[in-house]
């Protein structure tokens, strides 16, 4: 496989400190790899794995040669330099939101849709975090049994909130009167405790009710199956877990199904794992699925009224298979075709 010049933007912050692991653990065919951030990074030293990385200012002439580049450094940021990296002929993956609903853009988690790869014109988006998670068990049903309604209920990590996010957590449960900050959202005048406490509200309220995060979830799945007329309805909720989402999830599927069916299906699909044994009381928690590639599936059983009604329990690494690993593994498919 031919190797390549790779470029992380963003890569003093967590997703690009992922990325760059990534790169190094899974033998990505790199010839270099250079770590971007703003002018106020540049010349910190990052050690990732057993390499040293000094990180560079992000300017447009900081992409030239560059094959491959990685965005992480939030959707402004990405306005601003992606196309200035694709001019210079780099493919960028883009781990924001600036590009997701572009028609122009494919939006690609590679065990669901890896033909979108096909007509990208220099820029393909990394989806929403918590899209990727449930994306990843649900494609398979879609393949095989048709999806008619998707209800989902999300319990997000606080990584999702950003480094902040975490040490906010940390510093709550040590002491649950340190003042709050960040969450929900920390551009927002009101601030809520996360530690010993749920928060029904991921980013900013639309008009209709609904947050920005729940939006992108119903958008995002449509998009990537192709299918805008899909039923989809999201509630998500921050929760106080460090690193890994968690999915309360509701089907309709189109066909009649068994429950073997179902298991069959979900544990010989790409990137999924079924842990669904009640009995011994195993199924999915967050504090095992920490630093794992796959998504993990239990709780499967059938809704109580309707016959082709189906309930799933998802859980994911939000800072690994939910942003990191998906771009590293858009770039592998990338070179690999």
């Amino acid at each position: 496989m031919k190797k390549v010049k790779v470029a992380v933007l963003g890569a003093t912050g967590a997703v690009g400190e992922e990325i760059l692991s990534l790169l190094l653990e899974r033998d990505f065919p790199y010839s270099e790899i250079v770590a971007l951030a703003s002018k106020r990074s540049a010349g910190k030293k990052l050690k990732v794995k057993d390499q040293e990385f000094i990180v560079q200012e992000a300017t447009p002439d900081a992409f030239e040669g560059v094959d491959i580049a990685f965005f992480c450094a939030g959707g402004s940021v990405s306005k601003e330099m992606a196309r200035e990296a694709v001019k210079r002929g780099a493919v960028v993956i883009d781990n924001t939101s600036a590009f997701r609903m572009d028609p122009d853009v494919p939006l690609v988690v590679p065990e669901v849709n890896p033909e979108d790869l096909k007509w990208h014109s220099g820029i393909i988006a990394n989806p929403n975090c918590s899209t990727i998670i449930m994306l990843v068990a649900l494609a398979p049903l879609e393949k095989h049994f048709g999806l008619s309604r998707i209800i989902v209920s999300t319990y997000q990590a606080v990584s999702g909130a950003g480094v902040k996010g975490v040490e906010e957590l940390v510093t709550q449960v040590k002491n649950p009167n340190a003042k709050a900050e960040v969450l929900p959202v920390a551009s927002l005048p009101k601030h809520y405790p996360i530690a010993y406490n749920l928060i029904p509200q991921i980013d900013v309220f639309d008009a209709d009710g609904y947050t920005k995060e729940e939006w992108k979830m119903v958008k995002e799945t449509q998009k990537m199956l192709h299918r805008p007329e899909l039923g989809v309805t999201a509630t998500t909720v921050r929760v106080p877990v460090v690193r890994c989402h968690s999915e309360s999830i509701y089907v309709e599927l189109n066909k009649d199904f068994s429950l073997d069916e179902i298991r069959d299906v979900l544990s010989k699909a790409e990137g999924v794992v079924v842990l669904d044994d009640p009995e011994n009381q195993l199924y999915p928690m967050p504090i095992d699925i920490e630093k794992k590639d796959e998504v993990y599936v239990g709780r499967i059983r059938r809704d109580l009224v309707n016959e082709r009604g189906l309930n799933l329990w998802v859980v994911g690494d939000q800072i690994r298979k939910g942003a990191a690993l998906n771009a590293v593994q858009i770039g592998e498919r990338l070179l690999s075709d």
